[in-house]
């Protein structure tokens, strides 16, 4: 135990003597996380909208109007051909525009309907779904209204029956969307800080000779493994601490669940990243080579554990990869402690498998290991 500690005192020394890398391991990874919670949402704002409104009667004017209140639409212009709009949304100048077809307000006065034209700007094909979920809820409160508005005393007999959902909204009640990424962005800051660092950090003892220099010393393998590793597991806690004190004083997102949890995983979960690092660190020669395979493997691992996508929407074959991406289990055990106040029994299954997954990954990387004398 005592040359395990001389090595975690000599890493950490090490560390904090490089002046260059504090910021990137401490300040770095905190300005990430103030920028991706504001920056990575859904959340579709400020649309552009024009509009053709060839009836030009108090109705018309009544739908625009529903438009102009809506804090997604930002209402630009009315145009007055369907070329110009066109050539608009052709410029880039428009994302969405609405045509109010002539004898709008009378047809629906006389046949009791009537339809108008949506023009949406589909190259995102994500973003033009919820534009026109956007304009479908708009239109269908202004019929209601206007349904009621316009229906005659003789009509209200034969109305027919009306039934009316009042949605309860549990663990995200403002439907913030940063209640949902801030959990996850903590997730990834965590698993990138530690996995480049661990990654690098043996390789950098190769490109200087000092390991070579280790290897011929009476240290043995796991002494010189564990007192290398445990510096970046204390700095992933230490990372994570940090992380949740912002996102409780900065975006006051709920913590409802254990601490204890919290940390109990995520001690367990540093392992499986710091067992990636080395297992990287042992067949690369260069730092480069390094950070190179490590960012490899993380693009693959962010873009298939949910944070950004929903797992449920990915094909068959790749909802079973899934199954072997450690940050799906860190993600979905952060947000549901955090916002559903989770037991210790119910990720229990990602405990599990993120303890297996840390004996495999780090029992390939000290197998892989090669100690010479």
């Amino acid at each position: 135990m005592k040359t395990i500690g001389y090595i975690i005192q000599k890493e950490f020394k090490q560390i904090f003597r490089n002046k260059g890398m504090l910021p990137i391991i401490f300040i770095m990874p905190m300005v990430q996380l103030l920028i991706l919670a504001n920056a990575a949402t859904f959340e579709i704002k400020n649309i552009k909208f024009a509009y053709l409104d060839n009836d030009r009667t108090p109705t018309s004017r009544a739908l625009l109007e529903k438009f102009n209140a809506s804090t997604y639409f930002n209402v630009l212009m009315d145009y007055a051909s369907e070329k110009e709009a066109n050539s608009a949304m052709l410029n880039g100048d428009v994302d969405v525009v609405l045509e109010i077809p002539p004898y709008f307000e009378r047809d629906l006065i006389k046949e009791k309907q009537n339809e108008l034209g949506l023009t949406i700007n589909a190259i995102d094909g994500a973003t033009a779904g919820v534009e026109s979920v956007y304009v479908s809820q708009i239109v269908q409160s202004f019929n209601k209204n206007l349904r009621t508005e316009l229906m005659q005393a003789s009509d209200k007999i034969n109305r027919p029956i009306q039934i009316t959902t009042i949605p309860s909204f549990w663990y995200n009640e403002t439907l913030n969307y940063k209640t949902f990424m801030v959990p996850g962005i903590l997730v990834l800051l965590v698993t990138m800080i530690t996995l480049f660092l661990s990654g690098m950090n043996i390789v950098r003892e190769k490109e200087i000779g000092t390991l070579e220099q280790i290897n011929v010393t009476p240290i043995q393998k796991k002494q010189f493994i564990i007192g290398k590793l445990f510096p970046f597991w204390v700095i992933g806690m230490g990372l994570l601490t940090i992380g949740l004190i912002i996102a409780k004083l900065i975006f006051d997102i709920p913590i409802v669940g254990s601490l204890a949890l919290m940390y109990a995983y995520t001690s367990i979960y540093i392992f499986v990243v710091l067992g990636i690092g080395l297992f990287i660190s042992n067949f690369t020669n260069t730092q480069q080579q390094a950070m190179f395979i490590a960012w490899f493997f993380m693009v693959i691992f962010i873009l298939m554990s949910g944070l950004f996508t929903p797992i449920e929407s990915m094909p068959q074959w790749a909802q079973f990869i899934t199954e072997f991406n450690p940050i799906k289990y860190f993600v979905e055990v952060m947000r549901m402690v955090m916002l559903k106040g989770s037991s210790f029994a119910d990720i229990l299954p990602q405990m599990i498998k993120t303890l297996l997954y840390a004996l495999v990954m780090n029992g390939l990387a000290v197998w892989s290991y090669k100690k010479t004398n």
